[in-house]
């Protein structure tokens, strides 16, 4: 069976997919990458491109071997996936859009960009994970998942927190929708504090026969605050 990618965002690593790859293991391979300058890969330089990302998930596929595949992208992530399927066309299968845009501006994000780097030049990036991470979820630092997810996000250094913000920044896939042909999967949690309504709707109405999935009472983490509705959400998609 096809191999499944996924694909983390700003502040994530592999780590936190440990109740997907568990779940989506029985029947196919799955890959769970680190980005450069975070989560195992903390230490190695950061990156400030969406298009440097996109080139570092390639390589890593081309190093295993791997040709075709199916592809999951979250937050950040998601961005990286929509620039690996504009490079790389007829590598992806079926493609998972989750919580994320196809513009890097974020608009309606709980705090602006240019916030959030203030804010860790100032209170330092250790403070500014275990902070952003909390709005992650709906009920922040009280939910399950948040030690854990919080604990990932720490590992970022402020080189690789800058780097990752600048990227998303300066990126933008909105005219490269309508080109995407893999069958794709929108899917959102309607408490989402990154990503609004409006940047989710544009990937579900403008991407061709796109399938959309709104998972009431969650936020930005849907696969750590309700993991057997995503998993199950993901695959039927994968799986149909």
């Amino acid at each position: 069976m096809i191999p499944l990618v996924l694909v983390h965002g700003f502040m994530g690593g592999s780590a936190q997919w440990q109740h997907q790859t568990e779940a989506f293991s029985r029947g196919r391979d799955v890959i769970a990458l680190d980005l450069p300058g975070f989560g195992a890969r903390n230490a190695e330089a950061a990156v400030a491109s969406i298009r440097g990302f996109a080139d570092d998930v390639i390589r890593q596929l081309d190093a295993r071997g791997i040709g075709r595949f199916d592809l999951l992208g979250h937050s950040m992530g998601g961005m990286i996936v929509q620039q690996m399927i504009h490079q790389v066309p007829d590598r992806v299968r079926r493609l998972v859009l989750y919580g994320t845009g196809p513009r890097g501006r974020l608009p309606g994000r709980f705090e602006t960009i240019a916030e959030s780097k203030a804010r860790a030049a100032r209170d330092g990036v250790l403070a500014s994970a275990r902070r952003i991470s909390a709005t992650w979820f709906q009920d922040g630092t009280d939910a399950p998942g948040y030690p854990g997810c919080a604990a990932i996000a720490e590992q970022t250094g402020l080189a690789a927190f800058e780097g990752g913000l600048t990227a998303m920044d300066a990126w933008s896939g909105v005219d490269w929708l309508p080109d995407i042909a893999a069958a794709t999967l929108v899917l959102w949690g309607d408490g989402d504090r990154t990503y609004q309504w409006p940047q989710v709707e544009q990937l579900w109405q403008d991407t061709a026969g796109a399938q959309l999935a709104v998972v009431p009472g969650c936020a930005h983490a849907v696969h750590l605050e309700k993991p057997e509705l995503f998993n199950a959400l993901v695959l039927d998609f994968l799986d149909a």
